[in-house]
């Protein structure tokens, strides 16, 4: 019996992936929870399990192609009873795959399911709905052309009566494609670096939030000079005792999922109905890879102490280097914080995740001299920045959340590191 293998959610917000390597050919045996394709987003490139046993017999979506969440990517052979559910027509995705299913069986849908929010908005998703998609393949007209329409829906997006009238228009002679961007002609010594496909998505994704997301700043000064001391003088002994090294970014998780504690307004989240507030503190820890950036998530972070919270992004981080993170590491993340601090940054205002309404920059800790008490002191200084999401929250409840960490942290003392509330 053919089973659709359909692309899974990876992710709160986001809403599509790249087929990054297929591990099974068509004809091979594949185990139930046995690594099948290699899966690139934004956030991580995790290897996919099957969702149940059989033989894999069509690759629907070949290599570097990208497909929305529910699309079908392959094709499997699974015993009859398997405990495999037929899903209405009518439920299937829309986006139709590669390669037509076999019409001598019956089509049963498997795996995850598409996410709750209609294609029309996919509010985390590109510009074009995979139903301004379809029309635009209908009328034979370029991608590219539709994406510098003008749209009218949220954030942007071309809806399809911005697509109907331009075509009407453009078939009546009325309007010509709009102009693409001017592109440099390459000159001598010019090389073209060919984008990965975490590298584009990550593109997609940053300019989209900067499109969509009225970004606002806040940037405050730290002292962190009892917590530099503390863990200079003790980290030997912290690792020998708790087998885990001691970071700085453990410091700023554990004060920033307090202060997420306190201005539940920060752990949110924009939507045209109104501000979701996010029940779970979940951080996401920005960790550099080669060609991108990855955002596992620490989850419940305010549940967690200094001990439990420096295995977790000793690990994530390990993870993340190996490229042995799985989908449930990188979902559900509420706030993220970015840490430039580790390339020397002092000064830094990143770019919000779609579906947040937050990102926290820890800069580099920085010894120089400041005034304490009327007198000239050298102590060790560092920058907290905040992007935010001015359709969400003002700038007081910015100042006041970062005011919120900044006495966390200055207020550490040695005996804080023994208990549950850092």
């Amino acid at each position: 019996m053919p089973v659709e293998v359909k692309l899974p959610q990876l992710g709160e917000s986001t809403f599509e992936g790249t087929i990054g390597k297929w591990l099974k050919q068509p004809g091979d045996r594949v185990e139930r929870f046995e690594p099948l394709v290699e899966i690139i987003t934004d956030k991580v490139n995790v290897e996919m399990p099957a969702p149940f046993g059989g033989i894999l017999k069509e690759i629907l979506v070949p290599e570097g192609e990208t497909k929305n969440v529910g699309t079908p990517i392959a094709l499997m052979e699974v015993e009859e009873g398997a405990g495999v559910g037929v899903a209405p027509a009518a439920e299937r995705h829309s986006a139709a795959p590669t390669s037509p299913a076999p019409s001598a069986a019956p089509t049963v849908a498997a795996g995850v399911p598409p996410p709750a929010t209609a294609p029309r908005e996919r509010e985390a998703g590109a510009r074009l709905s995979p139903l301004v998609r379809r029309l635009a393949e209908e009328h034979g007209m370029p991608l590219a052309e539709v994406e510098r329409l003008t749209g009218t829906g949220t954030g942007g997006r071309v809806t399809k009566e911005d697509f109907l009238k331009y075509a009407e228009e453009r078939k009546a002679g009325r309007v010509g494609a709009p102009a693409a961007a001017p592109v440099a002609a390459p000159a001598a010594g010019d090389q073209l670096m060919k984008l990965t496909p975490l590298r584009r998505t990550i593109a997609q994704r940053m300019a989209q939030s900067k499109r969509e997301i009225p970004h606002a700043y806040g940037v405050i000064e730290v002292d962190m000079t009892e917590v530099v001391r503390w863990r200079e003088a003790q980290k030997d002994e912290w690792r020998r005792r708790n087998g885990v090294n001691l970071t700085y970014t453990a410091f700023f998780v554990r004060a920033a999922a307090a202060a997420l504690r306190a201005f539940s307004i920060v752990n949110s989240h924009w939507t045209e109905e109104g501000i979701l507030l996010r029940g779970r503190v979940n951080i996401g820890v920005g960790v550099a890879l080669e060609d991108g950036l990855t955002v596992p998530v620490i989850k419940d972070a305010d549940q967690k102490n200094l001990v439990g919270v420096a295995r977790e992004l000793e690990d994530l981080g390990r993870r993340a280097r190996e490229n042995t993170l799985t989908l449930e590491d990188v979902q559900g993340g509420t706030f993220t914080i970015t840490n430039p601090g580790v390339f020397g940054s002092i000064w830094s205002m990143p770019i919000i995740l779609p579906g947040q309404a937050a990102i926290l920059a820890t800069d580099a800790i920085v010894k120089r001299p400041v005034v304490r008490d009327d007198a000239v002191a050298v102590r060790s200084i560092m920058h907290l920045g905040l992007s935010f999401d001015h359709r969400v929250f003002d700038g007081a409840v910015a100042d006041q959340f970062l005011n919120h960490i900044k006495a966390r942290l200055e207020g550490f003392r040695a005996a804080d590191a023994s208990v549950t509330d850092i």
